[in-house]
């Protein structure tokens, strides 16, 4: 063996030594991360990462071990970035995940391009991103086939967290049963947890908008479930949170005294962790407790402290959802002219982020909390923006409130139509200028229509929709009316017979097979 040969082994030898510890301690930093200990996970690196938006020294290292270097600070970068509400986290982080998943690919580890891409799809979910982070969940889902994994559970984990998001509950949970016996086989607390607490979330907000008592009851043992699994990983993070979606649960059913018990133990928590991202999300749960008490100067206050902290991050669909809430408290304490620029600032938010949802939920508090101090073309302008924001919603909530909504504005006078009237003026010299005098357009229709055509239009308009949203069903479109079964069917066959092919046909009840005598 000559000179050249050696020293080449020796080298050789030196790479191989030196990936083999970076694959050891990225195991370790990754065991570390997903029992939340994230700052704990960054200094187990800190010989070769030292922060957020640093890329890691990758000088000596095989190709796996790169890759491997990569994938673990690029998913530290967008949980820390999260924790801290660091600007531009979720970007940077996007970038060394993508190149950790570029390099797996071309190694041929499809599970590790899996592993990667779940954690790429996370990064856009916390931007509000749903479109991409639910497209590339998808792909990630048809590339592992059938085969149960790891990273199938954690695909499937995150595709019902991304439909919730959404607001597509009955997705979300059509997900989260399919897949429920997958997850009682896996020996992973920490996935079992993640599990239990979204489909606990899931059953929560049906519970609520449907007003269905067993999803509530199924919630609350599905948020038990969580807990037992976040203790035995050990995840006091993952704890705390589930506390804080309890918490809501408990303001939501207006138990007080068990809401703030719940947030004080999260709160705290998340302090010790120094978790300011997630202690300004209990901040914005507490304050919408604090909104429902009626404590509107509180709300204000701890609200405006939630959006200065996510203010810093890069979390636009959190941003928007917390100052939706400020918007609200700034309402109820009569500051109008506050309100509605909060409440324009959560629009722009979400709209930046990409998320129609937190868009329309900013822009239908607008036309509940604001309607007294607003003309009425300019709520109808906000109405029909809602209702295009949310068309895809299947929240049952949101659709009662767009209801709501449009009812109230049917009560309102509306403004005076167009009508140009020639106006004859004399100028300086004595002589006629004519012009025309132009009043407010009633936003519905022309100047020819009567008060009465233009509600029975509305009214029409708004059952159409209702129809429609409900496939057909009387029943259900009723309920998103507000109004009986049996009234919207007298008013169908009275004032809209135009409106019954919408509907879907009657069918006669079939009679009971069972005798009585």
């Amino acid at each position: 063996m000559n000179l050249h040969q050696s020293i080449s082994l020796e080298k050789n030898e030196l790479v191989a030594n030196l990936s083999e510890r970076i694959q050891l301690l990225c195991a370790k930093a990754k065991e570390l991360a997903e029992a939340g200990e994230f700052e704990s996970a960054r200094s187990t690196l800190l010989e070769f990462w030292n922060r957020v938006g640093e890329r890691p020294r990758l000088d000596g290292l095989d190709d796996s071990a790169r890759a491997e270097l990569l994938l673990r600070t690029g998913a530290l970068s967008g949980w820390i970035g999260s924790a801290q509400q660091i600007w531009g986290a979720q970007e940077a982080a996007k970038d060394l995940i993508s190149e950790s998943a570029s390099r797996f690919e071309n190694l041929g580890l499809d599970e590790k391009v899996a592993e990667a891409r779940i954690d790429l799809a996370i990064c856009y979910w916390r931007e509000g991103g749903y479109d991409e982070a639910r497209v590339t969940l998808h792909q990630i889902l048809e590339s592992l086939g059938d085969q149960p994994s790891e990273q199938k559970l954690r695909a499937l984990l995150n595709c019902g967290l991304v439909e919730r998001s959404s607001l597509r509950y009955h997705d979300a949970l059509r997900i989260h049963r399919e897949s429920a016996s997958l997850f009682n086989e896996s020996r992973n607390h920490a996935l079992r947890g993640k599990f239990h607490n979204e489909f606990a979330t899931v059953l929560k907000d049906l519970g609520l908008a449907e007003r269905r008592e067993e999803y509530i009851d199924q919630s609350l043992v599905e948020y038990a479930a969580a807990s037992f699994h976040a203790e035995q990983a050990g995840n006091r993070r993952f704890l705390a949170l589930v506390k804080n979606n309890v918490g809501f649960l408990f303001v939501s059913l207006r138990r007080f005294d068990e809401a703030h018990d719940q947030l004080d133990h999260a709160r705290l928590l998340f302090e010790g962790l120094k978790d300011r991202g997630m202690v300004a999300q209990v901040d914005d749960t507490r304050a919408r407790a604090f909104i429902d008490q009626g404590l509107y100067s509180e709300a204000e206050a701890i609200a405006a402290r939630s959006v200065r902290v996510l203010e810093e991050g890069d979390e636009l669909s959190l941003l928007a959802e917390a100052l939706t809430t400020h918007g609200r408290a700034l309402a109820k304490l009569g500051n109008a002219q506050l309100a509605h620029s909060k409440f324009s600032e959560a629009l722009a938010t979400a709209q930046r982020a990409g998320d129609p949802e937190s868009a329309g939920v900013a822009v239908l508090s607008i036309g509940e909390e604001l309607a007294a101090h607003l003309p009425h073309s300019e709520l109808y302008s906000y109405y029909r923006k809602a209702e295009s924001l949310l068309a895809e919603s299947q929240y049952p909530e949101i659709r009662v409130r767009l209801g709501e909504y449009a009812r109230r504005l049917m009560a309102m006078p509306p403004a005076q139509p167009t009508v140009e009237v020639p106006v004859t003026q004399t100028n300086g010299n004595g002589s006629a200028q004519k012009h025309a005098a132009v009043t407010n357009a009633f936003p519905l229709s022309g100047a020819e229509e009567s008060l009465e055509e233009l509600v029975l239009n509305y009214e029409g308009d708004l059952i159409k929709r209702a129809l429609e949203s409900s496939g057909g069903s009387v029943t259900r479109a009723a309920r998103l009316l507000g109004v009986t079964h049996q009234g919207l069917a007298f008013i169908l066959n009275g004032r809209h017979r135009n409106l019954l092919s919408v509907r879907t046909p009657v069918k006669p009840r079939r009679r009971s097979i069972i005798r009585y005598r």
